[in-house]
């Protein structure tokens, strides 16, 4: 089954979504942080009692180069969470992405803009793919394409690596990537809110109501 994320420092909104979406957890990045104004030890201690013991958390190293990068790995991974570390898709981020895994420290390749970048993270050893669909869109390119290419060649190549697809604008980006067989994707709270939001349930469910109302007052359906 897909995996289903929150992309989110906001613990009301998770907690809205939790009660009615099957989350898996949530991913942060320096800037979901610094404008949540918590820091992200505080932020995974209220999500982790808010999600439980099994939801799983993506955390993005601040350092510049591989070993910097792979030394702050090694304490995000140390934190007593299913923990993730995202690494920009750089040039040293590349070559950190392979030092943690040697380390056997999960990782996530992020700021992906092109398939053959996130090919590349794929090559070495990343577990998760982070394509910016919306900014692709943004920059005049495809990002459903983009995303379309990293599938096919994660398949091709028979690589265990999952494309988790970020960065979206609606919802209807949100579906064409998922109809790609991506492993997982992550929603902003307002492109979250669409997937049960169209200006026509509440007057259907208005009319259900009134119908019901009519014909057997407020007695519950098992009573009628």
């Amino acid at each position: 089954m897909i995996e289903l994320y929150l992309d989110t420092a906001d613990i009301t909104e998770t907690a809205r979504f939790h009660h009615c979406f099957p989350l898996t957890g949530i991913t942060t990045n320096p800037t979901i942080l610094a404008n949540s104004g918590v820091g992200l030890k505080a932020t995974l201690t209220y999500m982790s009692n808010l999600l439980g013991k099994d939801a799983r958390f993506f955390a993005q190293v601040v350092s510049k180069e591989a070993e910097s990068m792979l030394n702050e790995a090694k304490k995000l991974n140390e934190l007593p969470y299913d923990m993730v570390v995202k690494v920009p898709t750089t040039e040293e981020g590349l070559a950190a992405i392979k030092l943690m895994k040697q380390g056997g420290i999960q990782v996530l390749a992020t700021a992906i803009y092109t398939a053959q970048q996130g090919f590349m993270a794929a090559l070495c050893g990343a577990d998760y793919l982070a394509p910016y669909v919306n900014r692709i869109d943004a920059m005049n390119g495809d990002g459903v394409a983009v995303v379309r290419d990293l599938q096919l060649l994660i398949e091709k190549h028979g690589l265990s690596t999952k494309i988790l697809a970020a960065s979206f604008k609606n919802v209807q980006q949100a579906m064409d990537v998922m109809k790609l067989g991506i492993g997982g994707i992550t929603l902003p709270v307002d492109v979250a809110m669409q997937m049960f939001s169209h200006p026509a349930i509440e007057p259907a469910v208005a009319q259900f109501d009134k119908d019901w109302a009519d014909a057997f007052g407020d007695k519950l359906s098992f009573e009628s």
